[in-house]
């Protein structure tokens, strides 16, 4: 019993090394014991998922490819909504500052007056609002129609 329990300081003693006192605090690299088996499915994932990032692009292109225009007729209605949303918001908290809404209403009457006074009351002025209508519809569409 004796010589095992020698045995087993004497192996204790010899693997563990004096340290000096130069090196005391600095670390220094050790030897990892590495298992192939533990590390060989952490491995396989990760070479799914490179895998799979790697082709994303392409995928990706081609459905953007493919599905272009109803993407984009589909962003610009979620916009839209989304446009109306914080209009109607932003409409809301004005209507809620006690005199704000009552000026702004008074400033939409005085310019729905003004402009039928200015462009709808005579023949000439009907005119005249058509062509300036007519040709910024040219300027925003293009000049054939």
């Amino acid at each position: 019993m004796e010589s095992q329990y020698q045995d087993t300081e004497t192996k204790a003693t010899e693997s563990t090394s004096p340290v000096d006192d130069d090196m005391a605090g600095i670390l220094t690299p050790r030897a990892s014991v590495s298992t192939p088996n533990n590390e060989q499915p952490w491995q396989e994932w990760i070479d799914v998922v490179v895998e799979f990032l790697a082709k994303v692009p392409e995928q990706l292109g081609d459905f953007f490819g493919e599905y272009k225009q109803p993407l984009t007729t589909l962003g610009l209605i979620l916009t839209a909504a989304i446009t109306v949303y914080i209009t109607l918001s932003v409409l809301d908290a004005i209507n809620n500052i006690p005199l704000l809404s009552s000026i702004l209403e008074l400033v939409g009457l005085g310019y729905t007056a003004w402009f039928t006074t200015r462009y709808l009351l005579k023949a000439s002025t009907r005119e005249e609002l058509f062509a300036e209508f007519n040709g910024l519809k040219k300027q925003v569409l293009g000049g054939g129609k």
